[in-house]
C-alpha cells in the first residue's frame, strides 16, 4: 500500500483519488473548500496548495502528489504560479514525486498536427503561456515530474466549452451554438480517462520529466452535438457558429484567444500513454452518456 495526496477535489481530482483508494490505498484529497467525502480510503482534507508550509504538512509520508487544483479560468496569468509552486514546494518537501495535471494550451496555433508529448511548447495565448510555465517549473523540481496533458473535457461534472456553450441548449431543446468549426475534428477527454492516466503516470518506470497525452476520441463539434441530442432524444434542428463579435457581445472574453483550437483539425497522439502507461480510451458514448448523468 502506498500513500498520496490529490491536490484539488474537482471531477479530476475526485476520480483520481476515488481510483487510488478503490486499490487500497492511502489517500488524502485536499481542497480549500473540501465538502463531504464517501470515498473508501480517501480523506478529504481542507488546504490550500498557494501554502507550502501547510500543504507540506499534509503531505508527509506520500510517495506522490497529484497536481490537479485548478484556477478561476480569468486569472490563470496571476492565480496559477502560487498554486503550482506551493504543490512543488510540497513535494520537494517531503520527497514525493510530482504529477501535474496539465493541458493541450502550450503547443500553440502552430503544433504539427497529430500533437506529439514530445513536441516544443509554444503558446500564443496568455493561458499556454500560464501552463507552459507552470510545466517549466514543475519539470525543474528536485524531485521527479511528470505531466498528463489532457484536451477538452467530457464527463459528470466537467467543465468546458462544449459544457458551457452548447450543453445547455441541446438539453432544453434550443437552437444550438458552439465557437470555430463546426465540422472541424477535435480531440475530447473523458475525466475519467484523465484520471485513469494519471493513476497510471504514477507508476510509470521509465524516465521522467516528461509529458503524455490522454487517449482521447476525435470527433467534430457538429458530431458531439448530434450524438449528445440523440442521446437525449432531441433532434439538431439549427446549429450556428458564433462569429468574434457575436462572443464579444456575450461576453466571451476568455475564450476568444482559445478559439483556434476549435477553427482547425485538434487530434492528439496518445499512442505513448497506450504503450508505456496502458491506458486505453473509452468510447464517446460512454463519455457523453457520463456528460448527460443528471439529464438520462
Amino acid at each position: 500500500m502506498s500513500s498520496y495526496v490529490v491536490v484539488g477535489a474537482g471531477p479530476v481530482g475526485r476520480e483520481t483519488a476515488r481510483l487510488l483508494g478503490e486499490e487500497g490505498h492511502d489517500v488524502i484529497l485536499t481542497s480549500r473548500s473540501v465538502g463531504s467525502n464517501a470515498l473508501r480510503n480517501v480523506r478529504s482534507i481542507q488546504a490550500d496548495a498557494t501554502d507550502a508550509s501547510a500543504l507540506s504538512r499534509v503531505c508527509r509520508g506520500a510517495d506522490a502528489v497529484f497536481m490537479c487544483a485548478m484556477a478561476t479560468y480569468n486569472r490563470w496569468p496571476t492565480d496559477f504560479f502560487p498554486i503550482i509552486d506551493g504543490t512543488v514546494q510540497a513535494a520537494e518537501a517531503v520527497g514525493a514525486k510530482l504529477i501535474v495535471l496539465g493541458n493541450l494550451y502550450g503547443y500553440g496555433k502552430n503544433g504539427e498536427s497529430p500533437l506529439r508529448s514530445d513536441m516544443p511548447l509554444d503558446p500564443n495565448s496568455k493561458k499556454g503561456t500560464a501552463r507552459t510555465i507552470m510545466w517549466q517549473r514543475a519539470v525543474r523540481a528536485g524531485v521527479p515530474a511528470i505531466e498528463i496533458r489532457s484536451s477538452d473535457y467530457l464527463g459528470h461534472g466537467a467543465i468546458s466549452y462544449f459544457s458551457l456553450i452548447a450543453l445547455p441548449s441541446i438539453i432544453e431543446d434550443k437552437p444550438i451554438a458552439f465557437i470555430g468549426d463546426l465540422d472541424a475534428t477535435h480531440a475530447w477527454s473523458f475525466t475519467k480517462d484523465v484520471a485513469r492516466t494519471l493513476v497510471a503516470a504514477s507508476r510509470y518506470t521509465g524516465e521522467w520529466g516528461r509529458a503524455f497525452h490522454v487517449p482521447s476520441q476525435h470527433a467534430s463539434p457538429s458530431e458531439l452535438i448530434r450524438k449528445t441530442a440523440a442521446m437525449l432524444g432531441r433532434e439538431v434542428v439549427e446549429t450556428h457558429s458564433y462569429s468574434i463579435p457575436e462572443m464579444e457581445a456575450l461576453g466571451m472574453h476568455e475564450l476568444i484567444e482559445m478559439r483556434y483550437l476549435f477553427e482547425t483539425p485538434l487530434l492528439v497522439d496518445s499512442s505513448d500513454a497506450e504503450t508505456l502507461l496502458g491506458v486505453k480510451v473509452s468510447s464517446l458514448e460512454e463519455m457523453i452518456a457520463d456528460t448527460l448523468q443528471d439529464h438520462l
